[in-house]
């Protein structure tokens, strides 16, 4: 399909070609026909005719499957249902295994928990010093902002905290998270998450990365957010000259699936990359999603055309109620093995655990390292070649300007693996 083309209603993923995942398609207005182009267009316009319940959902055109229905009546128990316009104008009204949907559409096998499944599955509340600040790494901090998002992921990490239907309260305190960043000058990076962001003003953002900002040790601000997927009339000419005001910024976005990145959502990143933001993506592997190689390496392909580097493809964290759309490791260690070497190097996202109760992020890699002594490892590469490297040893007794030094005979051996 040409680049210009367009769709209310793409096809399942596991039909599309690979050449169609790649093109960027704007998205018609659907059900919303009749709505001016401005209002459209218009983010705050967007918020207020979210998506939000079961009636909403028929009204606009979704066959809902039995597990979708009981899942959109008990969503607000757990998790809320919110979907803006743009984005439910990407869902198959008619698939069930759509891969938009099954993001965010409520499922009655939420209400479902896993033995090994937690509501604060990255011991985030166990590393909090004051509300809304964690810091589990010792040079960065996690700065909530909020509790609210354009709309909501079912696989959410903060599901306990997002949306506010399970009870949980949140409250920031602005100034209580700042002032501990001011006393504790070992604080180099903050990084500020939610909820979303971007949902906030452009005046309550730009004062709260003034203060931040404002602290001397603070070399590094980063704004995680979905928001440019979900809502990408948000990413405003206005919002990105006020956000260029504090370089060294770089925002990580959340695409999970080649279809996501839309014509409107490449304009977007391309107003932030313009305005000199750089951009990561973090994706979550998720069943039935983006768990193929095809599917993956479109989307990150899809990424470094917008302009933005694949960071993090995260192993679905085991926040309750999310194991039917958990895959196994085993599954993201052959898309890795699918990517590393079969494409461009930048292309290619860090895959991580989020390691349960509160460990941080483990890199988990095929494995590439054959054996490893005091002589030499022996590695393999993407064609199943192996190679010996001389173990280094800090060169010992080996002194480049004696003709006496004792140097060791290297030969690399080479052989085809299996």
């Amino acid at each position: 399909m040409a680049e210009n083309a367009t769709y209310d209603h793409p096809s399942s993923v596991s039909e599309a070609p690979y050449s169609d995942l790649k093109a960027f398609h704007p998205v018609k207005r659907g059900s919303w026909q009749a709505v001016d182009a401005s209002q459209w267009n218009d983010w705050k316009w967007q918020l207020r005719h979210r998506i939000q319940n079961l009636s909403d959902l028929q009204q606009h055109g979704m066959s809902l499957s039995q597990e979708e229905q009981l899942g959109a009546q008990l969503a607000d128990t757990k998790l809320a249902l919110g979907i803006t316009p743009y984005f439910f104008n990407l869902i198959d009204r008619e698939d069930p295994h759509c891969p938009i949907r099954r993001q965010i559409i409520p499922r009655v096998e939420e209400t479902l928990t896993h033995p090994s499944e937690m509501s604060d599955p990255c011991g985030e509340d166990s590393h909090s010093p004051v509300p809304g600040l964690v810091h589990r790494y010792p040079d960065r901090v996690l700065f909530l902002v909020t509790d609210r998002c354009a709309a909501y992921c079912r696989y959410c990490t903060r599901s306990r905290l997002v949306s506010n239907a399970s009870g949980y309260g949140f409250q920031p305190d602005y100034q209580r998270q700042i002032a501990y960043i001011r006393n504790h000058p070992e604080i180099r990076d903050v990084l500020l998450s939610g909820g979303d962001p971007l949902l906030l003003s452009d005046e309550k953002l730009e004062m709260l990365l003034s203060e931040i900002r404002a602290i001397p040790h603070v070399e590094f601000l980063r704004i995680g957010s979905r928001i440019p997927i979900f809502l990408p009339q948000r990413i405003t000419p206005e919002l990105c000259r006020m956000l260029a005001k504090f370089h060294p910024l770089f925002i990580s976005v959340h695409a999970n699936h080649p279809r996501e990145l839309t014509l409107e959502v490449k304009e977007a990143m391309g107003r932030m990359a313009n305005a000199g933001i750089p951009l990561g993506n973090q994706s979550v592997l998720l069943k039935g999603v983006n768990d193929s190689v095809p599917t993956m390496k479109a989307l990150i392909h899809k990424l470094l055309m917008c302009r933005v580097r694949p960071y993090y493809l995260y192993q679905c964290d085991l926040i309750q109620g999310s194991a039917h759309l958990r895959t196994s490791v085993r599954r993201g260690l052959e898309i890795m093995e699918g990517l590393r070497g079969h494409t461009t190097g930048y292309a290619i996202p860090q895959y991580v655990i989020d390691a349960p109760g509160g460990g941080g992020k483990v890199p988990i890699n095929p494995d590439y390292i054959l054996s490893h002594d005091s002589e030499k490892i022996t590695i393999r590469n993407f064609e199943g070649k192996t190679f010996d490297y001389p173990e280094h040893d800090d060169l010992k007794g080996f002194d480049p300007d004696s003709k006496t030094s004792r140097s060791r005979d290297v030969s690399m051996s080479v052989s085809l693996g299996d």
